[in-house]
């Protein structure tokens, strides 16, 4: 991911979609005479005429309708005779279809390495693959602290902030584009836009609004939804679903290719090889928590913006997703990306997720807890899950009612890896209270740790306030 600072929001306005009736629209055109007469004031034989005139244009219009008919009847035959299909068919309303767009079709070949003549070169690659990448862009509030002054001119103030990144489209459903990203890359949003790589350099070509379908800390994955009605039909017809591959084949020194949106700058490529595989990397979100995860190492160059990207072996299948969240100044050559295979269970599961915006904060619904994250020092000296310990829980309020006790160790909200409060609170933006939803725990027994699951009705933050006092 690639950050910089904005004082202010942007020029563009990318605030939401415009919807805009396509079809065409009939007015009734209604005019009134100048002579100034009433219906009293017509004379008997003009009304005569108009009869007669009336039932003149009934038969012209009968005549014309048989002519009409019999022209659209062979029409219609010759369409039969020439495309084996009737062209009754060609009228009917098609606006209900589900666009579908077309996926990267894998190169073929025994080999993987740019030498074998199976192989595709890196130009056929990146024209192929390049049309399943996007552009993100983040647009997100955060506290920063002011060293100026005394008294409340030290407290923490609120700043915009907009960081950019790289998704890959890896399907749609029936209303929505699905998109896989890092989950740092949209964490804290509250505008997320996307650029596909299509539309780089046309000129009008706009970035779309996108939402959150699903993400896993933990792993650093999430997935993003873009609204289909939303894209135009020609950007529709270029993009393209990645190919997926399988990690678990990569073999050290087959070479690879990194695609992504570095220094938000746009799409550019770099090659190199595996440099290792199942490399243990501990890395650090913007909350202070860890990640500990086992990712596939390589030296093609991985800069801030290539976060989210795709690795790709060269058959152009996506063999890894760049994770460009940890550098070093003395440190050239060691770029990582988490390994496909490890996480495509995972991210199914994100794709089925509801798509959510965030509510209101008056809106926002709450667990009634109290807690202490258990980081990976605290799980590792005490043998306890990683999570968010509950201390205690307000009584009577959403946590208590569903059964929750001190001691437990909160895991998962509604499906989605939790491994601090930072993090629940960062979910819970996307809760109103009266939601219910599914907790998991780790419940201490005799034999340690038992997992449950169970299902929480979020109560409002007057709700809990009052049940606390």
């Amino acid at each position: 991911m690639y950050e910089f600072d904005s004082s202010k929001t942007d020029s563009e306005g990318h605030s939401g979609s415009e919807y805009r009736y396509s079809g065409p629209f009939y007015q009734d055109s209604y005019r009134t005479g100048s002579s100034g007469r009433t219906a009293g004031d017509v004379p008997p034989k003009k009304k005569k005429s108009f009869l007669r005139l009336l039932g003149r244009a009934a038969c012209v219009g009968l005549v014309f309708g048989i002519i009409a008919s019999a022209a659209f009847q062979a029409t219609n035959y010759a369409g039969r005779q020439m495309f084996g299909e009737d062209m009754t068919a060609l009228n009917q309303d098609s606006s209900q279809a589900i666009p579908q767009i077309e996926s990267v079709v894998p190169q073929t070949g025994e080999g993987s390495g740019l030498m074998n003549s199976g192989s595709a070169d890196v130009t056929s690659i990146v024209e192929k693959c390049m049309p399943s990448l996007v552009a993100i862009t983040n647009v997100s509030v955060r506290e920063v602290q002011s060293f100026w002054g005394f008294g409340w001119y030290n407290m923490p103030q609120q700043r915009e902030q907009t960081s950019t990144g790289t998704g890959i489209i890896i399907g749609q459903n029936e209303t929505e584009l699905l998109i896989v990203t890092n989950n740092h890359v949209i964490a804290g949003a509250t505008n997320l836009t996307v650029l596909f790589s299509v539309d780089e350099g046309k000129d009008g070509a706009d970035a779309v609004e996108a939402r959150i379908k699903g993400t896993d800390v933990t792993k650093d994955v999430g997935v993003i939804a873009v609204s289909l009605k939303d894209i135009p039909a020609e950007t529709m017809a270029e993009i393209k679903t990645a190919s997926i591959g399988d990690s678990s084949k990569l073999k050290v020194g087959e070479q690879v290719v990194a695609i992504g949106n570095a220094l938000g700058y746009g799409q550019s490529v770099t090659t190199g090889i595996v440099s290792a595989l199942g490399r243990e990397v501990t890395l650090q979100n913007d909350d202070g928590t860890l990640i500990n995860n086992t990712l596939i190492q390589t030296d093609a160059a991985i800069n801030p913006g290539n976060s989210g990207g795709a690795l790709l072996n060269m058959q152009g299948q996506v063999i890894g997703i760049n994770e460009a969240k940890y550098s070093s100044n003395n440190v050239e050559g060691v770029g990582y990306a988490i390994p496909i295979s490890d996480v495509e269970s995972l991210i199914g599961d994100l794709k089925t997720m509801t798509t959510r915006s965030e509510v209101d904060a008056d809106k926002i619904g709450y667990l009634g807890i109290n807690c202490q994250d258990v980081t990976e020092e605290i799980s590792k000296q005490y043998d306890m899950p990683l999570g968010i310990y509950l201390k205690s829980v307000v009584k009577g309020c959403a946590a208590d009612k569903a059964g929750l006790k001190k001691g437990d160790i909160l895991t998962r909200f509604d499906g989605v890896a939790v491994s601090s409060y930072d993090s629940l609170r960062e979910r819970l933006q996307y809760y109103e209270a009266g939601e219910t939803v599914e907790v998991t725990v780790q419940t201490p027994d005799d034999d340690g740790y038992t997992e449950k699951t169970v299902s929480v009705t979020l109560n409002s933050r007057e709700e809990i306030d009052a049940a606390s006092k």
